[in-house]
């Protein structure tokens, strides 16, 4: 079982964090100092055409927020601000 929902990324908030590094023989090293995005995302609105994908969804799950806190930055750039995004969920 599986539930699909849309939403729309919003924007980021971005600060500092600490992230452990591990030495050249794997043991833990320092903290480094990086980047963290907490990445926002709302759902999808209705747009007054009950035919349009985005109403239905909204019909199904009208208010909510995901927010993901991302450190890698290859990740976060793969989302684009305004545009929307199928989010699956999927019992682990």
């Amino acid at each position: 079982m599986s539930v699909r929902a849309k939403f729309k990324y919003t924007g980021y908030e971005a600060s500092l964090s600490n992230m452990p590094t591990k030495n050249a023989d794997g043991n833990p090293g320092p903290y480094e100092q990086v980047e963290l995005r907490s990445l926002k995302f709302s759902p999808v609105y209705g747009n007054g055409d009950p035919n349009h994908e985005n109403t239905t969804f909204w019909n199904a799950s009208p208010t909510g927020q995901i927010a993901l806190g991302c450190v890698n930055p290859a990740a976060w750039q793969q989302f684009e601000i305004g545009k929307e995004y199928y989010i699956d969920f999927t019992p682990a």
